[in-house]
């Protein structure tokens, strides 16, 4: 029986692909005295190739990015600041986020698990109003741990006071979130990501409120269902 519904933040809750093209038009436009050396569409779209869909922090990038265009009028170290402070303004998240949440949290406990900077992380999750929805929630820098390390999985199910088999994980990462939380007992949800092919997981979605019928159907006899 399914107590407890625990999710990956970016790819599943946040469309972070979205909120990337988002954020780097914005930067350049807003710091475009700076990096107007660059064309615009190259600037972005290099960007969003070094990011490597969020596999490689931004430190990494920007370096790349000032000695790759000759960037001299501002530091890989300034744009770095400028994305770890705006970056929360531009945070889309997918389609019925919030009626999804609505539906469950009467019902389900509900918690995340986050790889990523504390802080970071921490402000994407309120710039999207959802914090208040979660019972626990856990950022790697701040565990000590990052998935797929099952005791991070664990460490969530205890907070929640369930049990791993009685949790249902989603998340869009075959590895890191499926494969992991399995590991760890419960069940892997995989949230539809066309970047990876061939996934195996317990369930795959394409959208969020079609978890509502997954609950149910695990449920189904017991007390907890919608």
């Amino acid at each position: 029986m399914i107590k407890a519904i625990i999710f990956d933040l970016d790819g599943t809750l946040l469309n972070r692909d979205t909120s990337v093209e988002k954020f780097i038009r914005a930067q350049y436009e807003r710091l475009k005295e700076y990096v107007g050396n660059v064309p615009h569409e190259t600037y972005i779209s290099r960007f969003i190739e070094l990011d490597c869909r969020g596999y490689v922090w931004k430190d990494k990038v920007y370096q790349q990015m000032v000695e790759e265009f000759e960037i001299e009028k501002i530091s890989w170290e300034d744009l770095l600041e400028d994305y770890i402070k705006e970056f929360q303004y531009y945070c889309v998240p997918f389609p019925n986020l919030i009626k999804m949440l609505d539906e469950l949290s009467g019902h389900f406990r509900l918690g995340m698990i986050t790889n990523g900077f504390g802080q970071f992380q921490t402000d994407n999750i309120k710039a999207l109003e959802i914090e208040h929805y979660f019972e626990t929630i856990l950022v790697s820098e701040w565990e000590g741990m990052k998935k797929p390390n099952p005791e991070i999985f664990k460490k969530a199910a205890s907070k929640l006071n369930v049990s791993p088999s009685e949790c249902l994980y989603v998340g869009d990462h075959p590895e890191n979130d499926v494969k992991g939380a399995q590991n760890a007992g419960m069940v892997g949800v995989w949230k539809r990501d066309a970047g990876w092919k061939n996934v195996e997981a317990d369930y795959i979605i394409d959208d969020l409120l079609e978890l509502k019928e997954i609950v149910k159907e695990r449920n189904e006899g017991h007390d907890v269902y919608i």
